[in-house]
Formats: structure tokens, sequence, C-alpha cells
């Protein structure tokens, strides 16, 4: 069983890995005219489970709608192309899959509406985003984008920029990842994950009207913390609470749960992962593999018998 990727999926094909070429003029490169997704699949057993595909492949559509690129695939097309790339390149690995939307090749001007759309699914093995458990983090100087700008809750490669911009910088000034204010001054989001604040036994986060991307494990999470009794709440999060709270943590796709343990040099409680954030990311782990009767209904298996 090899973990090389062999082939990916484009418009409707199966082509080889080596094959799987864009021209130079594509829209999408020079004006970042694309939308995409993130997407798990984890190997428990012999079998791989696909974390919330359709939900991620709705917002994928919805994307694509909020920047005006007509989408070719339907959810359920696309659901059934994902369980056929994973399937033809027989992993026996945990996966990150990437379907993109994107504005192909045409003329040099900012109209797209003569450029064909294109749509690929890659595959890749994956097991951790961040090295570590537990991150420092820095509230970043640049600000995340205002819906007046660009709609923050269109996954958009173009949106993508503000946060490169963030990551960057924590990077260079030593620190593992950023967090985002949004135009008003209040807590938006990591560079590449929502943000989870527990403050005497309840949860906060952000809500969508601070620029946040509307998060399918930010949703996932929200609804563990509920049918483990917490209080959740959609609130506007000041920048020194991020010093003072209880707990922290990421949620995303590639984060799945993760601790940040200091904010601006400032150490989050005792410096360690916080119970609340413990007993997610431990039940977070049993639901993605299966072991969570109650959750099965998120999984889409790929070799089911």
């Amino acid at each position: 069983m090899s973990e090389k990727p062999s082939v990916v999926w484009m418009d409707g094909e199966l082509v080889p890995w080596e094959e799987a070429k864009v021209h130079i003029m594509t829209h999408a490169l020079h004006y970042g005219s694309a939308v995409f997704e993130g997407i798990r699949a984890y190997h428990h057993n012999g079998e791989l489970y696909i974390f919330r595909l359709k939900e991620h492949m709705k917002r994928l559509i919805d994307s694509a709608k909020i920047l005006d690129i007509s989408a070719k695939y339907s959810v359920d097309q696309l659901c059934e192309a994902t369980v056929r790339v994973l399937r033809e390149n027989r992993f026996q690995t945990s996966v990150y899959i990437r379907p993109i939307i994107f504005v192909g090749a045409g003329g040099i001007g900012l109209d797209f509406s003569n450029n064909p759309v294109q749509t690929a699914i890659i595959a890749l093995p994956f097991s951790k985003y961040f090295a570590k458990t537990g991150l420092r983090v820095h509230v970043s100087s640049w600000r995340r984008i205002p819906d007046s700008s660009l709609p923050p809750k269109a996954k958009a490669a173009a949106n993508y920029v503000n946060s490169i911009l963030a990551t960057r910088e924590a990077k260079k000034a030593g620190y593992d990842e950023a967090i985002l204010l949004d135009h008003h001054g209040y807590v938006s989001e990591g560079a590449g994950e929502n943000l989870f604040l527990v403050k005497d036994g309840i949860i906060s986060t952000p809500p969508i009207t601070a620029s946040i991307l509307e998060g399918i494990t930010r949703n996932s999470i929200m609804t563990l913390c509920r049918d483990l009794g917490y209080r959740v709440v959609e609130r506007m999060i000041s920048r020194t609470e991020l010093y003072t709270a209880d707990e922290l943590f990421f949620t995303g796709t590639a984060a799945e749960v993760q601790p940040i343990l200091e904010v601006d040099g400032r150490r989050i409680a005792d410096g360690n992962p916080g119970r609340i954030t413990k007993q997610l990311m431990e039940l977070y782990s049993r639901v993605v593999i299966g072991e969570e009767e109650k959750y099965r209904s998120w999984l889409t298996p790929v070799y089911s018998r």
C-alpha cells in the first residue's frame, strides 16, 4: 500500500500526480480568484474516516458563490470524488484533503467572465500541523480583513495573504502563531484557526461579526462543549482578556485542538494546558476516529465494508 499520492482529481478525471498542472496564465495565480477547503481523514484500524466531508464541501460551494465563481460540481459529486481520490491513492495513513475551485487561464484583465472555472481535489499524507503541543502566540500588528473589504466568511485564497503576513511576523518575532484583532480592535482569530477562551468555567469564542471564518472544527467543538455540559458564549473578546484567561486554545482542521500557553510573553494560568482544553483534546481525538458512537454521523468511511 503506497502512502505517496499517485493521482489528483481534476475536473472530473483522475490525473497522475506528476501531470496535475495548470497554465501560467491561470487567473487564480495572478489574482487569487480561488476558494478552497482543508479536510482531514483519520486512519484507524484499517479504515479512513473523513471528518465532516459534506459540511466542508457545502462551505466550498458557498465560498464560490460569495466570490461569484460558478461551481461546476454539486456537494454530492465533490464528496464522491473525494472518496474516489482516497481509495485510488490507497492511503493507509491519516490524510489532509485540499479541494479547490479556481478561475483558469484567460485574459490578463480582472473580469473573469469568459475564463474557465476548474476544480481539483488533492490528498496528502498528514499528521500534525504544529510540531509541538502548546503554543506561544503573538497579537499581530496586522488587522483581520473586514467584511467590507474582503469576505472572511469565504475561504478564499486571496484572504490568506492577511494570514501569511501575520504568520510571518509572528515567526520572525520568535512565536509559534499569530492572533489577529478585527478592525474594531477585538479578538478575531488565529492566522489559520478559530480561538476559544475559558474563564470561570465559561467558554467564549468570537462571533461571526468579528471577521472570523465560520470554522467547521469550531462548530464541532462548540457542540462537544455543550454536550459535556459547558456554557458556550459567542461574544466580542478584548485583547486584555487573553492575558487573564484561565485557558486559551485554537481549533481548526489542521490545528485540531491546540492549547495556547503564552500570549505576548504573558503565561496563561500556570503555563500548561488547562483541564477543559485537555478534556476536549482527548474527546475530539476519539470522535475523529469513530470511537464515539454519538458523533459517527460526522464521519465518512472510505474503505467501508
